[in-house]
Parts: structure tokens; sequence; C-alpha cells
């Protein structure tokens, strides 16, 4: 039998539209989510949303972690939609948001928050008796400041800066351990820290000095930092953290924060935090990592200081929280 050429043709078009369709419909629910570095806070995020079973029984999106190398790729990937949610700290948000990120006049305004998800306190460790009251004490000091290239470095020099003793320290790149070894070995007179508390590297300087912990909340209020960097909120470090630390330190710290890029469905937003912000949600992800035990309905908009996904915007609101 003889078949024609555009029976032939359009039977093809038929079968690839046929094909289309769901090839479409599954890749339209793949929902990525950017975490960081193998074994770091932000891809144990990730992974604990794609691993926790009411999201993963979801029939409307399969959500996917992506390992990145952390706040700033997660910032740039979101804003273009290369992921739909990710993990940022909340500085970078707002600083992205108006064009100010160092070396980098681009504007990332589709990234809208979802939640805060856990605090990143400052912290700087001097020796007692040292004479070290404030920031400005440490002109002509040695100083652990972070690893080149980290979060810790770069909020170290942010606030050095601000604070006028960036270029008047002896800056010493290391990481908190290495850092806590030199000051024990009387290598350095101070090191900063921008992580959770307790830090095990304060721990172990605090075992081979008495220390003292520097009034960095004192600092940032005198200095007027709260006015021109508002994403950092005040808590203070509670006495007895640390051995011989028998009163509370006032600090600051910025904000870990779920994002997501402005086009992804409000449904999908407020879906993902009516699973996660439940008591078993919760518990999932302060099973996870004990950084997550101040994530809670009550902490939910914490550090947020740029706009909110609708999606997020409608959860918060119905919780009570704007």
């Amino acid at each position: 039998m003889k078949i024609k050429r555009s029976s032939l043709i359009a039977g093809a078009a038929l079968l690839a539209a046929a094909v289309a369709v769901p090839t479409a419909s599954l890749a339209a629910k793949r929902i990525v989510f950017g975490g960081g570095p193998a074994g770091g806070t932000f891809q144990v995020v990730a992974n604990a949303m794609q691993t926790y079973d009411p999201i993963k029984a979801s029939k409307d999106y399969k959500l996917k972690a992506q390992s990145s190398a952390g706040s700033v790729e997660n910032l740039r990937k979101v804003n273009k939609g290369k992921m739909h949610f990710g993990v940022v700290y909340s500085g970078h948000v707002f600083l992205g948001r108006e064009g100010r990120l160092k070396n980098d006049p681009n504007k990332y305004e589709n990234v809208l928050a979802v939640s805060f998800l856990y605090g990143a306190p400052a912290q700087l460790v001097v020796r007692k008796g040292s004479g070290i009251k404030s920031t400005k004490d440490l002109a002509g000091k040695k100083v652990g400041v972070g690893n080149a290239g980290s979060g810790a470095f770069a909020n170290c020099e942010l606030f050095f800066t601000h604070m006028g003793v960036w270029d008047k320290v002896e800056r010493n790149a290391m990481g908190y351990n290495d850092a806590a070894a030199a000051f024990g070995n009387n290598q350095l007179d101070a090191f900063w820290l921008f992580t959770a508390f307790p830090s095990g590297a304060v721990i172990m300087a605090a075992q081979t000095n008495d220390i003292e912990m520097v009034n960095l909340g004192k600092d940032a209020t005198d200095s007027g930092f709260y006015d021109n960097y508002p994403y950092f909120s005040k808590l203070s470090v509670p006495a007895g953290t640390y051995k011989g630390v028998e009163t509370d330190t006032p600090s600051f710290q910025d904000s870990a924060l779920w994002v997501a890029n402005a086009k992804v469905s409000a449904d999908i937003v407020y879906d993902l935090l009516s699973k996660i912000y439940t008591d078993e949600g919760l518990a999932h992800m302060k099973a996870q990592k004990k950084t997550f035990k101040h994530m809670a309905i009550k902490t939910g908009v914490n550090g947020i200081v740029t706009p909110l996904h609708p999606g997020a915007e409608r959860f918060w609101k119905e919780k009570g929280m704007l």
C-alpha cells in the first residue's frame, strides 16, 4: 500500500507532540535547590529538603539538591533561574539587590526571601587582661581573620574596615582551629570567628589561655554599623558559653536565608513552607544538624530585610508573623 508523504509528516508531527507534552511537564516539575560545598551547612539544608518524606511524596514537583560554591553563587544562579531555590546570606541578598557586592555592580533583583534558617554570629577572642576592649584596640596587633575567600574573612574585612582598623592590624588568614592553636602559642593577639556558638575553636583556646570576648555589639551600635548594614541583627553570646567568660557578650549576626527565584510558583513556595514548618518538619531539620535549632514559626522572618516571595508572604501572614 502506498502511503502519502504528507500523511507520514502529519503522523510524525502528532507522535512528536504526544512525546513532547509529558516531557515538558516533567521538566517543569523539577525543582533545583542550591546548597553549598560538600559537608557544609548550606548543602545540609538542600539535602534535608530533598530527603524529607512529605516533600519526596509530592506529585506536583520533584526537588533536587545541587551543590555549589556557596552564598554568592547561589544568589547569581537563583537570580538567573538556574536554581529555583537556594541558601544565601541575608547580607548578600541585600547588597546584591543594590548592586553593592564587592567587585560586582550587577543588581540581583529576582531573588526573594522565603525564610530564616540560622544565624552566623561574630565572635572576637582575646586574652584576659590584654587591654583589648574594642575592635579599635586591635591596631598594631596580630589577628586571625578567617580563611581567605570565606564568609568569615569577608565579614571581618567589612567590619574592621568600618571600624577603621583593617589596614592597621597584622592580618593572618587562617581557619578557626589553626587560629586557636596560634593563639594558644602566643602567635596571635586575637582571632575572629563568624560561626555558631559554642565554637570548638574557642573552647580549645579557653583550655590554653584565660580568654575574654570583645563586645562587638557595642562597637557596632556606637559606630553606626547597623545603619549601613541593616541585615545584621543583634544577639549576645550567653554567659558561660566559654570557660571563664561569665557575662553575656553582645554581638551581631548575619542570617542564612532560604531564597527563591521570583518566577517560582507561589503555590510551590507555600507548599514547601507548609511541609517544613510543622513539628515533624522542624524535627527533621534539627535532626540533620544542631545549627537549625532556632528554626521555628516565631523566627521565620528573622534577619530578612529584603522582599519576600509572594508564597512566603502568604504563609507568614497566615502564621501572624507579618
